[in-house]
């Protein structure tokens, strides 16, 4: 494909990440394709995810250079701009990047040649009954020690007002949005309503929505399931609920997800990737649901989402399992497909896949 512009992001902290950037400014230079260093925080402020692809010339491909963390920042910019978002791989239990830093000019040259997958990841956007807003004392307190934060949330213009449907954010999320409480001796009560109906009203440390991209990120920790990244679906999940109830709830993509504040509650802080957005007191709310548009990432091939899940998050298997002394094989299936399966998605077998015996 085609491939006018490209959008670097790179984490600035890692040697590695600026070696990587100089070779993908060199391919592009090689190559006669437009390149630019896409870095929030070059001017001391940050600023929204169109005023940063615009002055980056509008990319077409955005490639991140650092964890997942960095990765969030790129797909943020490429889901403004509707374009592909590459992500190599310089982090340390990551699953969004793949690429290792040592083929990034390989995985330019597939993108150039047509020689890739384009996987479609569901995002998540917003709307809420007030905009978004950090108080200045609090912005001061939490940039002691690191950058600046995101500015507020734009309101989405093209959206109809909605009357009590709240204001439509310009709010995308690839993991999630979370509302968490913002004194550690009060937690936040909220009431939870799913499709327009009352599920619970909760008392936890926090209580977050998930796309299955975002189920191995803080919701896993917090005890939620995990979920194929080809799934459409929002993942309800409470952080340490003071009640009885304190399982996920995996809610269709269109089956929108509302918290509201309630009255004797402390304030709540958004979050939308791991970014704080804004403070809610009681009586205000969001609604989360699956946005229109969905993230183009570049896969060099199939993913194997679930190899990588034993792989970064170091599971291993049950001493009872493994009692006879047999482990299983990773994958032991090496004949060709049957007609039957042809129409599912299972990785190739590794070259060096053992055989049952």
């Amino acid at each position: 494909m085609t491939v006018n512009r490209v959008g670097l992001v790179v984490h600035g902290g890692r040697a590695e990440a600026a070696t990587a950037a100089r070779a993908v400014r060199a391919w592009c230079d090689e190559h006669a394709v437009g390149c630019a260093d896409i870095d929030v925080w070059q001017e001391g402020a940050r600023h929204n995810a169109r005023e940063e692809v615009e002055s980056a010339g509008d990319p077409d491909l955005i490639v991140t250079l650092g964890g997942d963390g960095t990765f969030l920042r790129g797909a943020r910019l490429a889901a403004e701009n509707d374009a592909l978002v590459l992500g190599v791989d310089l982090g340390r239990v990551g699953f969004l990047t793949e690429v290792p830093a040592t083929a990034v000019r390989d995985a330019l040259d597939a993108v150039r040649e047509e020689r890739i997958n384009i996987e479609s990841r569901m995002l998540l956007t917003m709307r809420a009954s007030c905009r978004l807003e950090v108080p200045a004392q609090m912005e001061t307190l939490l940039r002691y020690g690191r950058g600046p934060l995101l500015p507020p949330p734009q309101v989405r213009g093209e959206c109809e007002a909605g009357n009590d449907w709240g204001v439509a954010l310009n709010v995308t999320a690839l993991n999630d949005v979370v509302l968490e409480k913002l004194a550690r001796d009060r937690q936040v009560s909220v009431g939870v309503y799913l499709a327009g109906r009352l599920l619970a009203s909760y008392s936890a440390d926090a209580l977050l929505v998930a796309t299955p991209t975002g189920s191995t990120a803080y919701s896993f920790a917090a005890g939620g399931p995990v979920v194929s990244p080809r799934a459409d679906a929002l993942v309800f999940t409470p952080v340490a609920p003071h009640m009885v109830f304190n399982r996920s709830v995996v809610a269709a993509p269109d089956e929108p997800i509302a918290l509201r504040v309630l009255e004797r509650s402390g304030q709540a802080a958004v979050s939308i990737d791991g970014q704080l957005r804004g403070v809610l007191s009681p009586g205000d709310w969001i609604g989360v649901y699956a946005a229109p548009r969905r993230l183009k990432a570049v896969r060099l091939g199939p993913t194997d989402f679930y190899g990588r899940l034993r792989q970064r998050m170091n599971l291993t298997d049950a001493p009872a399992a493994l009692a006879d002394g047999t482990a299983a094989p990773l994958w032991p299936v090496t004949s060709p497909r049957p007609g039957d399966l042809a129409h599912l998605a299972l990785p190739q077998a590794p070259a060096d896949a053992p055989r049952l015996s």
